[in-house]
């Protein structure tokens, strides 16, 4: 079978490039080695985690908010089983969709594992045997799976990973998290909401260590609220399954070493490239010392017609910089000039309050010696988050000091993820805090919060503080 472009892998970055070349007229294909289309995001990610945050933030809401509402319930508990159920038919319904839109694109689906027999020919293994497919072009965009220590054995039982987490059907007890960022504290909010007693275990000296570090002071804050507890500065040596619990030995930035114990341990430090069955030596593609593959500025490896997206490639392990390359590879094959700015990507942290931010970070700024200022304006000074009891949080706005264009926002607060979105247009435009300040924003809501730290980061004029 002849085609102009075969797409490895069917998640985010995967399938979207595979519809934008057919839009611009390739014959195009897409393997997948499991039975369902999505990858990791649909299937045991983004999609699944989101869909039981959710769920359990409303069983949270339930016992703890409702009655000052006015709203009265008795006898209050989950039904894991059914939360569970909820979500599956969330992701059936999700990957059902990526299916209708590879259809209506005209777009072969071969299930099976692909590998490389050469730059322009790649096998498939499938359950009905093996096939070869030959393409001017390939993009890989395999994802990737999750990161453990060399001295953690996962055993999927009791010492687990987001995977198996995503279809426990009881909720724990108690449970020890290796890791505070985004996946850990995702989940850590899922089975802390429904009552689970859980402790999480990072390395580094914060929380989401990686954005802003008042983004992770707020978070720690909050979450210690609903019952989570952080063991920062500690380092895993040793996790054990107990058989019907699970022992972890940690020590902490003296060197004491601490033992914990609980039913589960999820393992949550963070995702690796996937590259394995691929047959990257037979067309002389080598990943470097991480495991990923190098491209070029066109996303192109060392091996020409052959292309790198999404996980697999350096930078942020992120659903939508995965889509944002799917295009851009597809359009660049089609003789097309697209950019991307991996500076205005934002990043997301689903618990709640949400966590949102894009640009440079506090840190980074000083790191880089750039003269900034900053202004700050918290939620519990809204009217509109006092009506919804969502005043945990804080929007933070960076801007350049001689010039006030804006250089990064950080937002915790309700509906971050959906609010962030006008600060990535803010600086696609080069906006300066000035700028954001002057315009109107709707009131009551969320989105003021912005305006005032922007106020506040030009000579202090936050009005409502």
């Amino acid at each position: 079978m002849n085609y102009d472009v075969v797409v490895i892998g069917s998640g985010p970055g995967g399938y979207v490039a595979a519809i934008r070349c057919a839009q611009l007229g390739f014959k195009t294909a897409i393997i997948e080695k499991y039975d369902t289309l999505g990858g990791t995001c649909l299937n045991v990610g983004c999609i699944p985690s989101k869909a039981l945050l959710d769920s359990s933030e409303h069983f949270y809401n339930a016992g703890h908010s409702f009655a000052k509402h006015g709203i009265l319930l008795e006898n209050l508990k989950p039904d894991m089983a059914q939360m569970i159920a909820r979500k599956n038919e969330v992701v059936s319904q999700t990957c059902a969709g990526v299916k209708f839109l590879m259809d209506k694109n005209k777009i072969t689906v071969h299930h099976g594992i692909g590998s490389f027999i050469d730059k322009n020919t790649i096998q498939v293994a499938g359950k009905e045997g093996n096939q070869t497919l030959t393409t001017k072009y390939t993009i890989i965009a395999t994802g990737s799976k999750p990161s453990t220590l060399p001295t953690v054995a996962i055993d999927k039982k009791r010492i687990i990973t987001s995977t198996e987490a995503l279809t426990l059907t009881e909720v724990p007890k108690d449970m020890i998290i290796i890791g505070a960022g985004v996946i850990s504290t995702e989940l850590g909010s899922v089975y802390g909401r429904l009552g689970t007693k859980v402790t999480m275990i990072e390395y580094l000296d914060a929380v989401i260590p990686f954005m802003d570090r008042t983004m992770g002071k707020e978070l720690q804050r909050s979450l210690t609220k609903t019952g989570v507890s952080f063991k920062l500065s500690h380092k895993v040596t040793a996790v054990t399954n107990l058989g019907d619990s699970v022992e972890v030995k940690a020590q902490d930035a003296k060197g004491v070493e601490h033992t914990f114990t609980a039913e589960y341990c999820l393992m949550a430090i963070g995702r690796k490239p996937y590259t394995d069955g691929l047959g990257l030596d037979k067309i002389g593609i080598q990943t470097d010392k991480r495991g990923k593959i190098p491209v070029d500025k066109h996303l192109q490896t060392g091996v020409e017609g052959v292309y790198a997206i999404g996980d697999v490639i350096d930078g942020a392990m992120l659903a939508h910089k995965a889509e944002e390359e799917g295009v851009f590879v597809a359009e660049t094959l089609a003789g097309q000039h697209p950019h991307i700015n991996y500076n205005l990507i934002p990043g997301v942290v689903y618990t709640w309050p949400e966590v949102a931010s894009v640009g440079l970070t506090e840190e980074q700024l000083k790191e880089q010696g750039t003269p900034y200022k900053a202004g700050s304006f918290p939620f519990r000074a809204l009217g509109r988050a006092r009506a919804s009891m969502d005043i945990d949080g804080v929007v933070k706005i960076l801007a350049d000091k001689q010039t006030d264009e804006i250089l990064g926002i950080h937002i915790i607060g309700p509906r971050a993820a959906d609010m962030i979105a006008a600060g990535v247009v803010a600086m696609e435009y080069r906006a300066s805090a000035e700028d954001v300040a002057r315009m109107s924003h709707a009131h009551p809501t969320y989105m003021e919060a912005v305006k005032e730290a922007c106020l506040a980061a030009t000579d202090n004029r936050a009005i409502h503080v």
